[in-house]
């Protein structure tokens, strides 16, 4: 199937046909005791939630698990930093979606200096050997950051606030989220260039348009994960909305 012909398909027909495929990988998944982490991180707003959802939607819940941690307790601030996360990292046969993830430290946290200077070099400096010690221990991280434009989290963000379906997704954050605009960007770029490595490389997502956004995440996940059973012609993800980051 050519792109165009895959663009002409409508929205609801493009992503059945994925999220078939997505089955099939966890068929695989399951069959091959293998274990699966997929982050999503962006700006507020960005789509992680609908993105999410459109990849679980059909998905075993058994053998699924979508991790969207809140504030942390006391005891989480007392503890080592990633030892709350590390409770939700992936058995054998599991695929896991982390909702924001470790990477908390290196951009709201960071931006409104809910952690220490120091709190957040030391993340800087051990975030790349702990995924490593993951991905040696037989875990596949996957990393994608949602990226939008300020005009579109601006609208996003006000829909949230007149939608009586997205109640749930207004936070006291959202206010700041323009207002710090450049100081999330700044944040952003400053992880990127420290956490992208060889074992765990980060994917950029330009998320403005959220049905073009959903459908190639799920393609170049599908494409990076190894399955034999899947249709190599809907893997093909479209390398202006999904692609690796570089420094």
């Amino acid at each position: 199937m050519t792109k165009s012909e895959k663009t002409k398909q409508p929205y609801k027909t493009q992503l059945k046909n994925l999220q078939i495929q997505l089955v099939r990988l966890q068929r695989h998944i399951i069959k091959n005791d293998l274990q699966l982490l997929v982050i999503f991180e962006g700006r507020d707003a960005a789509g992680k939630d609908g993105m999410i959802k459109r990849i679980t939607e059909h998905l075993s819940p058994r053998e699924t698990r979508v991790v969207a941690l809140g504030k942390p307790s006391e005891k989480d601030t007392n503890s080592w930093y990633f030892q709350r996360y590390a409770a939700f990292l992936p058995s054998r046969q599991e695929m896991v979606l982390m909702n924001r993830s470790w990477y908390n430290r290196a951009g709201v946290e960071k931006v409104m200096q809910f952690c220490t200077e120091a709190e957040y070099d030391q993340f800087q400096k051990t975030v790349v050997p702990f995924e490593k010690m993951l991905c040696d221990s037989g875990i596949q991280i996957i990393k994608y950051y949602l990226d939008i434009s300020k005009e579109e989290q601006q609208r996003r963000l006000e829909d949230r606030r007149v939608n009586p379906l997205k109640q749930w997704k207004i936070s006291p954050i959202d206010d700041t989220a323009i207002k710090h605009w450049d100081d999330y960007s700044t944040a952003r770029d400053d992880m990127l260039q420290h956490s992208h490595s060889e074992h765990a490389p980060w994917y950029i997502v330009k998320a403005d348009n959220k049905r073009r956004a959903r459908l190639n995440v799920i393609r170049h996940l599908l494409s990076i994960v190894d399955c034999p059973d899947k249709d190599q012609h809907l893997t093909k993800a479209d390398a202006k909305v999904v692609f690796q980051f570089s420094r």
